[in-house]
């Protein structure tokens, strides 16, 4: 097994989690063992739930992101149990995109995109050199600023829309056909936002980044290179116009 193979491994453990695990749990409690639609509803949620409350406890930091999706999942749940309705408790997952999306969108607005949280790993890589590249173009380059403001209104807005598609599948469609349907949008979904997101943002951002890394690296080549050649040039001077 690849070593790329193994890097995959943490970065599909989220989707298995938020997608399979509640899927498959949903149809395991409500045709397996009998519940009713809301209990099945109700116990497939408690996963993705947990997921992300550990999320927070284990990198021991207030991601915002994060907190907004956490906030927003158990004010969720706790509304479907109250109310007792299956096709509220599938629509609630409607609120956490339209609460995100919108979260996402004002951020954006305030000039601090919530979506540069996550989208920063994948580009820096932990590299000393690619995190001060980062931090050069944030303060001096408009364009890198404009991309990471557009990333996140990509993500913002196919939050929303898909909060809408979830919304009117919910109340026009059977609650077994939404609950397999509603991952199928949410894959779609979070699918088309990264290749959008890329295209216009991230791979602009990328290449930008790469960019200052070299010509970083050619400005230490230079200042080398200048201080070898003063040093060569002074070995030829004779000791005694130096003593002059």
């Amino acid at each position: 097994m690849t070593t790329k193979t193994h890097a995959k491994r943490p970065a599909l453990a989220p989707l298995i989690v938020d997608v399979a695990v509640p899927v498959g749990g949903y149809y395991l409690l409500k045709d397996g063992f009998g519940t009713s639609t809301f209990a099945a509803l109700t116990g497939s949620s408690v996963v993705p739930a947990l997921r992300t409350a550990w999320g927070v406890v284990r990198e021991r930091a207030v991601n915002g992101l994060a907190a907004l999706i956490l906030a927003v999942n158990v004010v969720g749940l706790l509304l479907g149990l109250v109310s007792g309705d299956p096709r509220l408790m599938l629509a609630k997952e409607s609120a956490v995109g339209s609460v995100v999306g919108l979260g996402v969108l004002v951020s954006v607005a305030l000039g601090k995109p919530l979506m540069t949280a996550a989208m920063k790993p994948w580009l820096v890589k932990g590299r000393a050199e690619r995190e001060a590249a980062w931090e050069r173009l944030c303060t001096g380059s408009a364009d890198f600023r404009r991309a990471e403001r557009v990333f996140s209104a990509v993500w913002g807005g196919f939050l929303l829309a898909e909060c809408v598609v979830r919304v009117v599948g919910v109340y026009t469609l059977p609650v077994d056909t939404m609950v397999w349907l509603g991952s199928v949008i949410v894959v779609v979904t979070l699918g088309s936002a990264f290749l959008v997101s890329g295209a216009l943002a991230a791979g602009p951002m990328a290449r930008m980044l790469l960019a200052e890394v070299e010509a970083d690296r050619e400005a230490d080549a230079t200042t080398g290179a200048g201080t070898g050649a003063v040093s060569a040039r002074t070995a030829d001077v004779p000791e005694v116009a130096l003593a002059r």
